[in-house]
C-alpha cells in the first residue's frame, strides 16, 4: 500500500513533466524554465535559462501543448502565467527556437487563422469595426505612452540615443526626403493616425493634404490640431476608408496602414493608388512586414488587432506590380522600430497604474505581453519593418543618388523647436 500511496503521490509530477518536455521540444529546446506552481519543474539539460515560466495550475500547462501561442498570451492575460526574470529575452530564445514552427504553421494554426480572415475580414464595414476596436481605446491611453505628436509607427532613430520624440520627427523627415516633397504639391495619405505627418508634410514641406482615416477619436484629435496650428487650410482631415479616396494628387503615402488592408484587398488597394496617382505621381508604404508569407500571431488578432496581417516584401508587391510602378528604393528599418517599441513598453510600464485605473489588470497584462512580444519579434528578425518608395511608369526618376535622403541638407527646423512648438500647440487646444 505504502509503494502505491507513493506513486499516486508522484504521479501527476511525473505526468507534469512529461507534459513540460514536450512543450520544451515544440519551442526548440529553448532555454527556458517551466515551474508548475507548487509541482514539478523543468529545464532543457545543459541550459541557463533566460527566465522561468510558472504556470499555476495543470490545465493552463495542458493548454500550452493544445495551442501555445493563445493559450499562453490567455494564460499571461488571466495571471494563470507569470514570467520570473526577463519577459522580452525570454519571448525573443522562445521566437528563435521555434522559428520553423512560426513559419509554416500546424495545420490548425492554419484551419484557425483561416477562420479569423472570414470574421475579421477588412471590408469597409469590417475595416472600420477592426480600427475601433484598436484605435479608438481613448486618447488618454496613447498619450502616456507615445511621444508628444502621438505616432504609433515606427520612429527613425539619427543615433542609438535619440529621444523618442525626436526619432519620430525625424521619421516624418526621413519619409518627407524621400518622396522629395515641393510646396504647392498635393498628397494624399491613407491612414493618418492622430494627423502629425500630416501636419508635417504641409508645415515644413508646403504642400497641400487630403487625410484618411476611419477611426473617429484620431480624426477628432487631429482637426483640433489642424485647427489650433493654423494649417486647416492645407490639410484636410476625412473620416472615411481609404476605399473612399477621390481626386488627383502627386504623391500618396501611407504610414502604418497596409497592415490593416488584408491580402485579399491588396488589389482594391492598388486600384485607389492608381486612380489617385496614375502614372505620373509617386509614393511611399511604409509597413510591417516579414521574410516570408506566414500565419500572422492569432492571439493579436484576437486581443490587439483584429484584422491585422503583416506581409512579406514579395506579398506587397501584389500592390504595386498591377499598375506597373517603378520601386526606386525599399529600406529596412527593423531595429528602429525594436527601440522605437522598447521606448513605448518603458513609458507603459511607468503609466502602468494610470492604464490599471482606466481598464484592469488584465488589460495591463495583454498591452505589456504585446508590446513585449513585438520587441522580440522585431530584435529576432520575424518582423520587419520595409519603406517602400515607388512612381509611376511615366515618370523621370526623382532623385539621381540616396543622398539628400539622410540629410545632406537642413530640411526642417531644430527638432528641439518643433518639440517645444507641438507641446505649446497641445497645451493651447
Amino acid at each position: 500500500m505504502a509503494i502505491l500511496s507513493s506513486f499516486a503521490e508522484h504521479l501527476p509530477r511525473f505526468a507534469d513533466r512529461w507534459v513540460m518536455s514536450r512543450i520544451l521540444q515544440a519551442t526548440g529546446s529553448a532555454p527556458v524554465r517551466l515551474m508548475v506552481k507548487g509541482g514539478a519543474d523543468l529545464a532543457p539539460p545543459g541550459s541557463s535559462p533566460v527566465a522561468t515560466l510558472v504556470i499555476h495550475d495543470r490545465d493552463t500547462l495542458a493548454g500550452l501543448l493544445r495551442d501555445p501561442e493563445v493559450n499562453f498570451g490567455d494564460a499571461y492575460m488571466d495571471g494563470r502565467i507569470d514570467v520570473e526574470g526577463d519577459l522580452v529575452r525570454l519571448l525573443e530564445v522562445i521566437y528563435q527556437g521555434m522559428e520553423n514552427t512560426l513559419a509554416g504553421g500546424t495545420w490548425y494554426t492554419r484551419l484557425a487563422s483561416q477562420w479569423m480572415d472570414f470574421w475579421q475580414d477588412n471590408s469597409r464595414e469590417g475595416s472600420r469595426k477592426n480600427i475601433h476596436n484598436h484605435y479608438d481605446l481613448g486618447n488618454d491611453f496613447y498619450k502616456l505612452w507615445l511621444d508628444d505628436q502621438l505616432l504609433y509607427t515606427c520612429a527613425y532613430f539619427p543615433t542609438p540615443t535619440a529621444t523618442l520624440e525626436h526619432a519620430q520627427i525625424a521619421k516624418m523627415d526621413h519619409v518627407c526626403r524621400k518622396l522629395r516633397l515641393q510646396p504647392g504639391e498635393t498628397v494624399v495619405e491613407a491612414g493618418c493616425g492622430w494627423g502629425a505627418l500630416a501636419l508635417h508634410m504641409a508645415r515644413e514641406y508646403g504642400v497641400t493634404v487630403k487625410a484618411y482615416n476611419v477611426s473617429h477619436e484620431q480624426i477628432a484629435y487631429a482637426r483640433e490640431r489642424a485647427r489650433a496650428e493654423g494649417l486647416s487650410g492645407r490639410v484636410q482631415y476625412i473620416e472615411e476608408d481609404y476605399r473612399a479616396i477621390s481626386g488627383q494628387f502627386d504623391v500618396f503615402v501611407s504610414v502604418g496602414m497596409l497592415e490593416h488592408v488584408g491580402l485579399d484587398h491588396f488589389q482594391e488597394f492598388s486600384d485607389i493608388i492608381h486612380r489617385s496617382i496614375g502614372d505620373t505621381g509617386r509614393g511611399l508604404l511604409h509597413f510591417i512586414g516579414r521574410n516570408y508569407p506566414a500565419v500572422f500571431s492569432r492571439w493579436i488578432r484576437k486581443h490587439i488587432f483584429p484584422g491585422g496581417f503583416v506581409p512579406s516584401l514579395r506579398q506587397s508587391m501584389g500592390v504595386l506590380e498591377p499598375k506597373h510602378y517603378s520601386i526606386l528604393d525599399v529600406e529596412n528599418l527593423r531595429m528602429h522600430y525594436a527601440k522605437t517599441l522598447e521606448h513605448w513598453l518603458e513609458r507603459f510600464e511607468e503609466s502602468r497604474h494610470k492604464v490599471t485605473a482606466m481598464y484592469d489588470s488584465r488589460f495591463v497584462r495583454a498591452w505589456r505581453l504585446y508590446l513585449a512580444g513585438s520587441i522580440a519579434a522585431f530584435r529576432v528578425g520575424h518582423l520587419q519593418l520595409f519603406q517602400i518608395l515607388f512612381t509611376g511608369s511615366q515618370r523621370e526618376p526623382i532623385f539621381w543618388t540616396r543622398g539628400g535622403m539622410y540629410g545632406d541638407a537642413p530640411a526642417i527646423e531644430d527638432p528641439t523647436t518643433v518639440v517645444e512648438k507641438v507641446r505649446w500647440t497641445h497645451a493651447m487646444s
